[in-house]
C-alpha cells in the first residue's frame, strides 16, 4: 500500500528542516568511516594495554585482523531492569568466539531507576543522567579500537542516553540489546488500586509495601507501558533491536540466543563485511518517523516526547511537538496495556505485540518500510518472530491477526481513532497532554487554580481537605533549569483519588510525568518554565484555567492575565544535597523541553 500522505508529508517536512543540519553530520560520520577504527594502528605499547585484560582474547585481538565489538553495558544489580545484563558479555563473548571475533566491555554507564527516586531528590538528577549516559558512553568507544558497538540497556533515561551516544559515534554500526520485561505478577491495576487507598488512608503502608512487592518481583522490567518499555517498542520500530527481542523475558533459552545472535549480527555488519551497517544510516528521519508512530499506535510514554527531539538532535535530525501531534492525529491507537488498559506487557506480547502491529502499520501505509535496520533490509523483518532452536535464533512469520482483541486490534478496528496525543497552545505556553487513558469527558478542564511550588506541598493541602471543588492544580518551578524537571508521578494517587470523589482536575506543569500518569488530565512539559518568566509564573490561585484537549488549548481566562509581572523563587536549595552541587552547570546550559531538554545535544 502507497505510505499515508501524512505520514509522507510530515517526513518530508522533517527532511527539509534538517536538510542542513544533517548534512553536516553525514560530512562529519562519512570522515569517520574513511578513518575507520584505529586499532590496529595504536602503538604497540597502546595496543598491549588494550588487549592486556582479554584474556583468552588477548592474542586473537594482537593477531588476527576481525572484528571487535565494544560492549557498553548498564548493569546494575539494584536495578530489576538491569540486573540481568550481568551475563551478558559472557555470552556476547562466547558467541563472538564462535564467529572468529572478539569482544570487550569497552565500559559501563550509570543506569538510575525513577521508580526508586519517585518523589525524592534524586529524582532532580534523573533527566539529567540520560547526558551522563551519552557522555559515559563517548568514553567508553573513545578508545576506537572496536569495529561495532552493543548497548545494553533498557530503562527511562538510559536507552534514550545511549541512542544519543550511537548516532554520536554513528560512524559505528551498533545493536541495542534490552535484558526483557520480568514475569507477571499483581496486576498493575490492583497495585494502583493499594495506592489510591493508601494516599486516602484507607490502608497502612504494610498493606501498600507488599503491593509493590508483589508487582516488583524479580529481574526484568517493569511490567506496565511505561518509558523503559515505551524504550523497546521504539528500538524495534526504528530497527535498532534484532526483530522481536523487546519483550522477551531475562534468563529464559529465547532470550540467551537473542543475545548470542546479537553478538553474530555484530559481527556481521562491520565495515569488515559485505553488510556494513553504520548506526548513521539506521538513525534516518524515516526511522524517527516511524518510531514517532510506533509512540501513538501503542499509547507510550510521554517522556519519549523529550527524548526523541534529544535523540533526533544528536543525528542531525530536527523534531517539533507539531510533527509529533500531526503524526498522532492520523495513528489509531491500536493497543490496551497499563495505564490505558488492564493487560501488561507480557500479555501484550503474547497478544501478538511488536510483529503483529508493525505488520498491520505497514499494509496500511502507516511506516516507511525501506528504513535501513540492524536485521538487515527493511522494517518487514519485524514482522517475524524469533523462536530458539537449539542455542541459535530463527525466524518464523509472526501473526497477522490479534491473538487477543482486548489488548491488540487492527489499524481498521482501534481503540480510539487517533494515537492520543494532544499539543497545547496558549496565553500560558506550550504543553502536552496523553490523553490514551483519560476519560474523555476530562479532556476538557475549566476551574480555578490552585498553584504549588512543588508535589510535597499538593499532598499536604488535599490531607489538609483543601480540594472541595473542581480544581486546575498548577506545579511550577518544575522546569529543567528549575530542579532537573523531575517527574510528578507521585500525584497520580492524589489526584486520582479527588476524581474518584467526583471532582474535575487537571494537572499543569512545567516539569514531566511517567509514563504511567495514566487516567489523570496532565498537561505536562509546560514551556517556557517558570524559571525562564514563562506565562505559568503568572498564574494566581483563583485564576480561571482552561485545559482543552480537544481543541488543543491551555488559556488562563481571568482577565489582566498577560500584564501581570512573572512569580520568582529562590531556587539556591536546588543546588546542594546528594550530587545536585554536580548538576549546576547542567541546569544553567539545558534546553527547552520542547527541543529535548538537551545539555550535551
Amino acid at each position: 500500500m502507497a505510505l499515508n500522505s501524512e505520514i509522507e508529508r510530515v517526513t518530508q517536512r522533517i527532511i527539509d528542516r534538517s536538510a542542513a543540519r544533517r548534512a553536516s553530520y553525514m560530512e562529519g560520520i562519512q570522515a569517520q568511516i574513511d578513518k575507520g577504527p584505529k586499532r590496529g594502528h595504536l602503538s604497540c605499547s597502546g595496543q598491549a594495554h588494550a588487549y592486556a585484560g582479554a584474556g583468552p582474547d588477548q592474542h586473537a585481538l594482537a593477531t588476527k585482523d576481525a572484528p571487535n565489538i565494544g560492549i557498553v553495558t548498564t548493569f546494575n544489580d539494584m536495578l530489576s531492569a538491569h540486573q540481568p545484563f550481568e551475563r551478558f558479555p559472557d555470552l556476547i563473548k562466547a558467541a563472538a568466539r564462535a564467529e572468529g571475533a572478539t569482544a570487550q566491555v569497552a565500559g559501563g554507564v550509570p543506569a538510575m531507576c525513577d521508580g526508586v527516586t519517585q518523589g525524592e531528590t534524586g529524582m532532580e538528577l534523573s533527566l539529567f543522567s540520560r547526558d551522563v549516559i551519552a557522555l559515559a558512553s563517548g568514553v567508553a568507544l573513545s578508545h576506537n579500537t572496536f569495529d561495532a558497538a552493543l548497548y545494553l540497556g533498557v530503562c527511562d533515561k538510559i536507552v534514550p542516553g545511549l541512542v544519543i551516544a550511537a548516532a554520536t559515534f554513528g560512524h559505528v554500526p551498533g545493536i541495542f540489546m534490552p535484558a526483557g520485561p520480568m514475569t507477571s505478577g499483581l496486576p498493575n491495576d490492583e497495585k494502583a488500586k493499594v495506592r489510591q487507598k493508601f494516599a486516602a488512608g484507607e490502608v497502612g503502608r504494610d498493606a501498600l509495601m507488599q503491593a509493590e512487592m508483589e508487582a516488583y518481583h524479580g529481574p526484568g522490567t517493569c511490567t506496565f507501558y511505561g518509558t523503559a518499555n515505551s524504550n523497546q517498542m521504539l528500538m524495534e520500530f526504528m530497527g535498532l533491536h534484532l526483530p522481536g527481542a523487546s519483550f522477551v523475558n531475562p534468563n529464559t533459552p529465547l532470550r540467551d540466543a537473542l543475545t548470542m545472535e546479537g553478538a553474530r549480527r555484530a559481527t556481521q555488519i562491520t565495515a569488515l563485511g559485505n553488510a556494513f551497517t553504520p548506526v548513521a544510516e539506521v538513525l534516518d528521519e524515516k526511522a524517527f518517523v516511524n518510531g514517532i508512530v510506533g509512540l501513538m499506535a501503542t499509547g507510550g510514554s510521554t517522556n519519549l516526547l523529550i527524548h526523541l527531539p534529544a535523540m533526533a538532535r544528536a543525528a542531525g535530525i530536527e523534531l517539533t511537538m507539531q510533527d509529533f501531534a500531526d503524526i498522532s492525529a492520523v495513528t489509531p491507537l491500536m493497543a490496551r496495556v497499563y495505564p490505558n488498559g488492564l493487560a501488561d506487557v507480557n500479555h501484550f506480547h503474547a497478544a501478538g505485540g511488536l510483529g503483529y502491529l508493525i505488520g498491520d502499520l505497514l499494509d496500511e501505509g502507516m511506516l516507511h518500510p525501506d528504513t535501513r535496520t540492524v536485521a538487515g533490509g527493511g522494517l518487514e523483518a519485524y514482522t517475524q518472530e524469533p523462536k530458539v532452536d537449539g542455542d541459535r535464533v530463527k525466524y518464523e512469520p509472526g501473526p497477522r491477526k490479534t491473538l487477543n482483541d482486548k489488548i491488540v486490534r487492527p489499524y481498521a478496528d482501534p481503540f480510539q481513532k487517533t494515537g492520543g496525543l494532544s499539543q497545547l497552545v496558549g496565553n500560558l505556553g506550550h504543553a502536552v497532554m496523553k490523553v490514551s487513558a483519560v476519560d474523555p469527558a476530562r479532556h476538557v478542564i475549566e476551574a480555578k487554580a490552585r498553584v504549588f511550588t512543588d508535589q510535597a506541598s499538593v499532598k499536604e493541602a488535599f490531607k489538609a481537605g483543601a480540594f472541595t471543588e473542581d480544581t486546575v492544580v498548577v506545579v511550577r518551578f518544575q522546569g529543567p533549569k528549575a530542579n532537573g524537571m523531575p517527574e510528578l508521578h507521585g500525584l497520580t494517587p492524589t489526584l486520582a483519588v479527588l476524581q474518584d470523589r467526583g471532582l474535575k482536575v487537571a494537572l499543569v506543569t512545567d516539569g514531566r510525568m511517567s509514563g504511567a500518569s495514566g487516567k489523570v488530565p496532565a498537561a505536562i512539559h509546560v514551556s517556557p518554565e517558570a524559571v525562564d518568566g514563562g506565562p505559568i509564573a503568572k498564574v494566581q490561585d483563583g485564576d480561571l484555567v482552561r485545559v482543552d484537549a480537544t481543541n488543543g488549548t491551555i488559556e488562563v481566562l481571568t482577565e489582566g492575565f498577560d500584564a501581570r509581572t512573572p512569580a520568582t523563587m529562590d531556587l539556591s536549595a536546588n543546588a546542594r544535597g546528594l550530587g545536585r552541587e554536580l548538576f549546576e552547570m547542567f541546569r544553567q546550559n539545558v534546553g527547552l523541553a520542547t527541543e529535548g531538554a538537551g545539555v550535551v545535544v
